[in-house]
């Protein structure tokens, strides 16, 4: 790496099969079994599979009757978001132990920025492996880890060694950790890129760095010099601690396929109120309500109307909501319903967030990983 560029110690940190390893600690009977949390073996998505159901294929976001169809011993269980918040902040306090630059991505993983940190320990890889240690003692799961000098590299290593498992990418190793990875492991390459990228020849990141900054902008505009910089080494966003939100949502997936927009007025009812309680919670408004339809035969459609004022309330949600629902015929019978709350008033939030954040300290490593 070239020795003026700013290098941090960041750690990304992934639980290993969250919520299944949460519903077979908490019931042991469930250990060591093919276990999938959402969905049924008839209708929904599935959340999460544990390991020994992902042996069979089994993956988040398939359809409960495919996932069955792989693994006919598979069992279902209703997710416990609560369970899982509670036990997500459990890990997170064990985090700030160490360092205030946490990043959440979700319940389930986060950034860490240790290049300083509360225990004056200079080994990103051994601050990785404490906290792993704690995780397991304390709180009862595994967790996995990626330690690098930026996020980018962090989290595809964190998966390398899973589940239970560490990998370390020291500052000399980034360019060639690089090198090797197949196009689709790159951040913001999804399919529609990567088949693109593969039409011009671009698979691995090696094949990435033999193309120019002009090349690339040509081919994939302001992205291009993203993709140009990354395949370097060279990723400087910084573990922000206090993301600010940008949307709020609930949707809800029937055990049979709707057709009546009666009924669908019901459910809407529901989702509106579990909107508005989420906003409360989160001390937000929006202006922009958002209505997702997932029709029977899995296609989506999304209809949007934005106030001319800030709204955290369940009537004017559902009033909105209702609104869309009758904007156009349904094509088709329902699936999916879902309610979206965004263009947030979290931006007159965001000189007080800025406020609390620390710095994060971009200094050369004088210290091994």
């Amino acid at each position: 790496m070239p020795n003026d560029l700013p290098i941090r110690k960041i750690i990304h940190v992934d639980m290993d099969a969250f919520y299944a390893s949460v519903e077979q600690m908490d019931h042991p009977e469930l250990k060591g079994k093919p276990l999938a949390v959402g969905g049924s073996e008839k209708r929904g998505v599935v959340a999460a599979a544990s390991y020994e159901a992902r042996k069979f294929g089994v993956r988040s976001a398939m359809s409960g009757m495919q996932a069955k169809r792989n693994c006919p011993e598979l069992i279902f269980v209703s997710p416990r978001f609560d369970r899982y918040k509670e036990i997500s902040n459990q890990v997170r306090a064990i985090f700030y132990d160490y360092t205030d630059l946490v990043e959440p991505l979700s319940l389930d993983e986060a950034y860490l920025d240790v290049t300083e940190n509360k225990k004056g320990n200079p080994s990103a890889s051994l601050i990785a492996q404490e906290i792993r240690e704690r995780i397991f003692k304390e709180v009862g799961l595994t967790a996995s880890a990626g330690i690098s000098i930026n996020k980018f590299v962090a989290k595809i290593a964190s998966d390398y060694n899973k589940p239970n498992g560490q990998k370390t990418v020291n500052p000399e190793d980034v360019l060639d950790f690089i090198k090797v990875l197949d196009i689709k492991k790159f951040h913001g390459v999804g399919k529609v890129t990567a088949d693109k990228m593969y039409q011009l020849g671009i698979f691995t990141g090696e094949d990435l760095k033999t193309k120019s900054l002009e090349y690339l902008e040509q081919h994939f505009g302001k992205s291009g010099s993203y993709y140009y910089y990354l395949v370097r080494g060279i990723h400087n966003s910084s573990v922000k601690p206090n993301r600010i939100r940008k949307s709020l949502a609930a949707e809800r997936t029937f055990n049979e396929n709707l057709s009546s927009e009666i009924f669908m007025l019901e459910k809407l009812e529901k989702i509106a109120k579990e909107v508005a309680k989420r906003l409360d919670h989160s001390k937000v408004a929006g202006k922009t309500v958002t209505l997702k339809i997932k029709y029977s035969d899995f296609t989506l459609q999304t209809r949007s109307k934005t106030l001319p004022y800030f709204v955290s309330n369940k009537e004017i949600i559902l009033e909105t909501a209702k609104d869309l629902l009758y904007q156009e015929k349904m094509s088709n019978s329902v699936r999916l319903l879902g309610i979206s709350m965004s263009n947030l008033n979290t931006e007159d939030n965001k000189a007080t967030a800025v406020k609390n954040i620390k710095q994060t300290v971009n200094v050369q490593l004088k210290f091994g990983f």
